[in-house]
């Protein structure tokens, strides 16, 4: 995916073989970039089967199309760890010095891509379906179930496998001295929209409409039982997505940038300044692949359970499943018993109504 491997982990610099030529750019960061991404291979794979498995039970247990599209995004996360970090810096570029065929470098490009856009799109069918589930419950409840999320997901991992087919071509920063062509444009430009803009600009308006419709809901609830001012309070399921993509939109962004610099301003073979920056945007770039882990174990009690099953090889049975807004109930009783009448405290018991029922993972 968008060239990772060509961040040149221990290929020296190389005189061009003419004296009015500039040599190459060199790495200034030795091997550290080596030791950085075996670590994260060494974490984020144990930490992403892990997650797979804990996911697996919990889609099985409760089936819920939402996870579903968490093990998609766990499953494309280890193909990334697999093909960029594995195969591309480290055998590639680390051990063989992109001593390999032509055509081997370019297929491996190819599946690097291919499990980069799975993984970001992922993400996007998970937002959309948040989006569904909390801002049009009823019909969520008509058009989401597990067989049509497994379609979905199908279908996006195809998808992904197709756009990364012109990527076969991608040019390769570090080795390749000319200028960028017209072809390395189209490339790079596709890329970055594939990759950062148009899922970001999805997750920014999606995430706004979820955040505001949340918002509008608890201040009318608080309103109707309690005739005082609504707290601001995210479900567990919400603070997930907005945890993802909001890791997602901070390691990618100084990648992107630094693409689109090399492309317009400097290039990355011939200025060790775009280069240094170029190795350190990918190292934060991977770093999205090993994160989700603890994300997820900060934010939800049911996965923790889930893993700590997982860890003790037990089939551990599901903790009681109540709606959030039967756990809100005994706090908004206690913050209006001075200002609330019976009747509204019996309403706080009351379950509540399908199309008001809070969706938690």
């Amino acid at each position: 995916m968008i060239a990772l491997p060509n961040a040149s982990l221990s290929i020296p610099p190389e005189d061009t073989g003419s004296s009015g030529e500039v040599q190459r750019s060199e790495c200034v960061l030795g091997f550290i970039p080596v030791i950085y991404y075996s670590a994260l291979l060494c974490v984020g794979m144990p930490v992403n089967i892990l997650t797979a498995v804990a996911l697996s039970r919990l889609a099985a247990r409760t089936k819920k199309s939402s996870y579903l599209y968490l093990l998609a995004l766990t499953g494309s996360d280890i193909l990334t760890q697999l093909f960029i970090v594995f195969v591309g810096f480290l055998l590639e570029t680390a051990i063989f010095h992109r001593e390999v065929p032509e055509l081997l470098l370019h297929s491996v490009s190819v599946m690097e891509f291919a499990a980069n856009h799975a993984s970001i799109w992922a993400t996007v069918t998970l937002t959309v379906d948040r989006y569904m589930a909390l801002c049009h419950p009823l019909r969520h409840r008509q058009i989401s179930f597990p067989e049509r999320a497994r379609k979905i997901i199908a279908a996006v991992f195809t998808l992904a496998l197709a756009s990364g087919v012109p990527f076969y071509w991608w040019s390769d920063m570090w080795r390749v001295s000319h200028p960028p062509t017209a072809l390395d444009r189209v490339l790079i430009w596709t890329h970055c929209t594939i990759i950062y803009f148009l899922p970001c600009s999805i997750f920014l308006v999606l995430n706004s409409l979820i955040i505001y419709r949340l918002k509008i809901r608890h201040r009318k609830q608080c309103h109707e039982e309690c005739q005082q001012p609504a707290t601001k309070r995210l479900g567990k399921t919400t603070a997930i997505l907005l945890s993802i993509t909001s890791a997602f939109s901070v390691l990618w962004a100084p990648r992107t940038i630094v693409v689109i610099y090399h492309l317009h301003v400097s290039s990355v073979n011939r200025n060790w300044r775009v280069h240094l920056a170029y190795d350190l945007a990918n190292m934060l770039a991977m770093l999205n692949t090993a994160v989700n882990f603890f994300l997820y174990c900060f934010v939800s009690k049911l996965f923790r359970a889930a893993v700590r099953d997982v860890l003790y090889l037990r089939g551990g049975p599901l903790p009681p499943h109540h709606p959030l807004t039967h756990q809100h109930a005994p706090s908004n009783a206690s913050n209006c018993s001075s200002s609330c009448s019976m009747t509204g405290k019996q309403r706080d018991l009351t379950p509540v109504p399908p199309k008001r029922a809070a969706i938690r993972l």
